[in-house]
């Protein structure tokens, strides 16, 4: 049995950090957009989310990426990604995500980007 969802979020300045893990699929979906619903309803300019803990994400996973993407430009908050695993990069690269959301090596770049405006891991 998969560990349960999980997303532990933190302030750092005007940022919120989010670590999610757990498998993000049609069973877990609901539950991270639940949880992400809570914690990026507070004043924020920019959303970290580190997917380091994220061994699996579906089309299902993808959806709830893209609709936290949807919010936070709703909001006018930038959403970023940090500590994307391989498989899971790959995947954003093929349909083209990563493109909407930047990708960073890690959660100190992608909170420092803030500074210095978006720039993906990569490039």
């Amino acid at each position: 049995m998969a560990a349960e969802p999980l997303v532990q979020a933190n302030m750092s300045g005007t940022s919120l950090i989010a670590h999610l893990s757990g498998d993000m699929d049609y069973q877990t979906a609901p539950i991270f957009r639940e949880r992400l619903r809570d914690e990026m309803a507070g004043d924020q300019q920019r959303v970290v989310l580190d997917l380091s803990a994220v061994p699996f994400c579906d089309s299902s996973g993808l959806n709830v990426l893209l609709w936290a993407w949807r919010q936070a430009e709703e909001a006018g908050v930038v959403l970023v990604l940090a500590c994307v695993p391989a498989k899971v990069k790959r995947v954003l690269n093929i349909i083209g995500m990563d493109g909407l959301m930047p990708v960073y090596d890690t959660v100190a770049e992608a909170s420092d980007s803030a500074a210095s405006g978006p720039r993906p891991a990569g490039v």
